[in-house]
């Protein structure tokens, strides 16, 4: 049997197969050879399947919204939204923090298992690093479109002008413009750097001259040397060790912006550990979600195995698990401490108007999480997607907990208001919704979605010789 009749039975067996316990990192009949063609041939096509298509019109569509939505805003103010006193921070910052979150997961999975040497990382941190870039761009339309005049954005940069007027440092928004650019500057370097060699191969491998001379320029003229390899890692193990405080640091300075303000409910040192619990919990639910349509769809059961989806589990049970701890800490510290206003807020959080969402939030972030503790369950693909899902939900339910009950109910009684998001609140939300999905697509669709240079690494380890 030619090795490409060997190739054509391994796509035919492989579609479709669920996960398995005794799965390993990468299916061993893989080959060096069988492996980058099989991860190379979805950019390389000249045709997509109708689901692409019809995923990617389907984005576009609410990126359309998204744009209506901006349009709109641009033109009547911010006044389009729900936010009033005294809940002026809405769905715009509660988004803000919740697309950051799914970011900043992506991040932890790529760069701090890479310096921890974990193989099974090598199938998913390519599809991390690319949520992690889509998330970040996400988040960060929110606080721009907050300032109300968002194209004088660059007013929070602290540069020198000619008034002699220098932003405010103590400013939640100056430490918003600063983290963002600084995470988003460094994410599309590290998942840019990352790529190089994977576009090198790309240009060999592609048979078309427009395809060759893309991946060609982008490729930056790698060619493999023994020289490049050995200054390439150096840089990529350097660029890993920067990002990996800085995941933890950005989300630390997001709980800053919560934890610096005298707001009921807010003014806490648990936040920044929290929101790191709270990132690593819908990033890791994220990067489950959309591994599990990424391997049927691409056909890469060999590659995203049930042992990535055993892994992946118990982390998110342990990240679930550091959550509700959180949780149980807050009310501890609530109701040990003397502030009167605290303990109202948090007995409205229990008995109130929107104690659903509060208790939609323990449902989905603590209680769902917990059937992980079974293998069967962290290998079933049908329950991992809607554990994934319920995660996402109630990370998006805990981040409206915060920022909306805590302005609900300030400490003067007389100063209390309510908040109801307006239809443009729910356009914008979808709207970045699809900008995600669609910069996803359009990404598997141009490049591999499997680091192949780190995989060749883990078959020549742990597969069977080439012959």
């Amino acid at each position: 049997m030619t090795l490409l009749q060997a190739q054509l039975a391994r796509d035919i067996s492989a579609e479709g197969r669920p996960p398995h316990e005794n799965d390993p990192i990468v299916a061993p009949e893989q080959t060096l050879s069988s492996m980058t063609s099989q991860i190379c041939a979805p950019p390389l096509e000249r045709t997509w399947p109708l689901w692409w298509k019809l995923s990617l019109a389907a984005a576009l569509v609410f990126v359309f919204i998204l744009v209506v939505a901006i349009g709109w805003l641009f033109y009547a103010g911010v006044g389009i939204w729900g936010i009033d006193w005294p809940v002026v921070w809405g769905f715009a910052i509660l988004n803000y923090v919740w697309w950051i979150a799914i970011a900043s997961g992506g991040t932890f999975i790529s760069a701090l298992f890479y310096l921890a040497e974990v193989e099974w990382r090598s199938a998913l941190n390519r599809l991390a690093e690319t949520i992690t870039i889509f998330a970040a761009a996400c988040a960060a339309i929110y606080p721009i479109l907050h300032l109300g005049r968002p194209w004088l954005f660059y007013w929070l940069f602290p540069y020198p002008n000619v008034m002699g007027v220098w932003p405010q440092f103590r400013s939640p928004l100056l430490w918003d413009f600063v983290a963002i650019l600084t995470y988003v500057v460094s994410s599309i370097l590290f998942w840019y750097y990352g790529l190089v060699p994977d576009l090198a191969t790309m240009r060999d491998k592609a048979g078309a001259q427009d395809k060759r001379r893309f991946y060609g320029v982008f490729a930056l003229g790698f060619r493999g040397s023994q020289n490049a390899w050995r200054y390439y890692r150096i840089g990529y193990g350097l660029l890993a060790a920067a990002m990996a405080p800085l995941v933890i640091s950005v989300h630390s300075i997001v709980g800053l912006d919560f934890a610096g303000a005298a707001t009921v409910g807010w003014h806490s040192t648990e936040f920044p550990p929290f929101f790191v619990f709270g990132a690593l919990l819908s990033g890791f639910a994220t990067v489950m979600l959309l591994a599990i349509p990424v391997r049927r769809l691409l056909r890469l059961e060999d590659f995203i195995t049930g042992r990535h989806f055993d892994i992946l589990g118990k982390l998110l049970l342990t990240s679930s698990l550091c959550v509700g701890y959180a949780y149980l800490m807050e009310a501890f510290t609530v109701f040990y401490g003397p502030d009167a206003a605290e303990k109202r807020l948090f007995i409205d959080k229990l008995t109130g108007e929107l104690a659903p969402v509060y208790w939609a939030t323990i449902l989905f972030n603590v209680v769902a999480p917990q059937s992980m503790w079974r293998r069967s369950v962290r290998l079933n693909e049908t329950l991992v997607v809607l554990i994934s899902l319920f995660v996402i939900v109630g990370m998006w339910c805990e981040r409206y907990v915060i920022v909306v009950m805590s302005l609900r109910r300030t400490h003067l009684p007389s100063a209390w208001g309510g908040y109801t998001p307006t239809i443009w609140d729910w356009l914008t939300l979808f709207g970045t919704v699809g900008l995600f999905i669609a910069g996803l697509l359009i990404a598997i669709r141009l490049l591999p979605v499997i680091s192949m240079f780190e995989m060749r690494e883990v078959i020549l380890r742990n597969a069977r010789p080439e012959k």
